[in-house]
């Protein structure tokens, strides 16, 4: 079974797991066709039974104290209903300075003390989300990156590697692997896409997540963490694990990044003209 079977990455995996012939359901607590009712609010959908193998997408985009006990509720069924393993996506071992860290090392723990065989995915930032998180100026591109460059990696090959440890989980039982792709620049997605790139001060970034109301309150100091962690060169790490995981070569994170911050323009929005700030929903 794979948790949050609507979120993006939860979707690529089981696509994978799909293609792979590898029998595999999503659960959802909006569930469609096909999927069953998980809602990690609700004790009374976490059946779990019949589960061999569980992976745990993280039940992210809320405060820490609520994501892990959601967390824990479904650990819980784990344990109650004998699933045989679970694979947990966590965050790369370089994030502890962002402010989302807490509730996934919290989770790290728990799994680890639970009894349950394991399997912690320290996931990457997502290419995707960094071309979210760079907007079209008037003169071309502008974030709050600066020249600070993440070991960037596309949703795809983390469903992939996903897959494949879910393919034979007792190989990788009780592992850590931290999978982060190549180190890429705003700099570098804007000379993939033919503009320049504009340096955004902190205090400026900041100053526009405050006011937005699309974004919950825990969010613009999530971001802003995002933001400086990227600047200063937190997140320009580099591990063998993604390539030693992946079966075919890895997806070039500046070409995604790209694409996704493509993606926003409507047809009738051109590089050098006013753009809105991206969107991280």
């Amino acid at each position: 079974m794979v948790t949050g079977a609507n979120g993006q990455l939860a979707s690529l995996t089981l696509a994978e797991l799909t293609a792979r012939g590898i029998p595999a359901v999503g659960g959802s607590r909006t569930p469609a066709a096909g999927q069953r009712l998980l809602d990690f609010d609700d004790p009374a959908t976490l059946d779990l039974a019949g589960t061999t193998t569980l992976v745990l997408v993280s039940a992210g985009y809320a405060e820490d104290d609520l994501v892990i006990a959601r967390h824990q509720a479904v650990l819980d069924a784990a344990v109650r209903d004998g699933v045989g393993h679970v694979i947990y996506t966590s965050l790369t071992g370089a994030g502890d300075h962002l402010s989302f860290a807490l509730a996934h090392r919290a989770t790290e723990h728990l799994l680890k003390t639970s009894g349950l065989t394991w399997t912690i995915l320290r996931n990457g930032l997502y290419a995707e989300l960094f071309g979210a998180l760079i907007a079209w100026s008037s003169n071309g591109l502008e974030s709050p990156f600066g020249t600070g460059r993440l070991s960037a990696v596309a949703r795809k090959d983390l469903a992939a590697v996903t897959a494949t440890i879910a393919q034979a989980p007792a190989v990788h039982a009780n592992t850590t692997y931290d999978l982060v792709g190549d180190p890429i620049s705003a700099n570098d997605v804007a000379t993939r896409l033919g503009v320049t790139h504009q340096t955004l001060p902190l205090a400026e970034y900041r100053s526009q997540l405050l006011p937005d109301p699309t974004l919950l309150p825990f969010q613009p100091p999530m971001l802003a963490s995002i933001a400086t962690t990227i600047r200063h060169g937190f997140l320009n790490t580099s591990t063998p694990d993604l390539a030693a995981l992946l079966d075919r070569p890895r997806t070039d994170p500046i070409l995604v990044a790209a694409n996704t911050l493509s993606a926003k323009l409507s047809p009738a929005v051109r590089p050098h003209s006013s753009g809105d700030r991206a969107s991280v929903s």
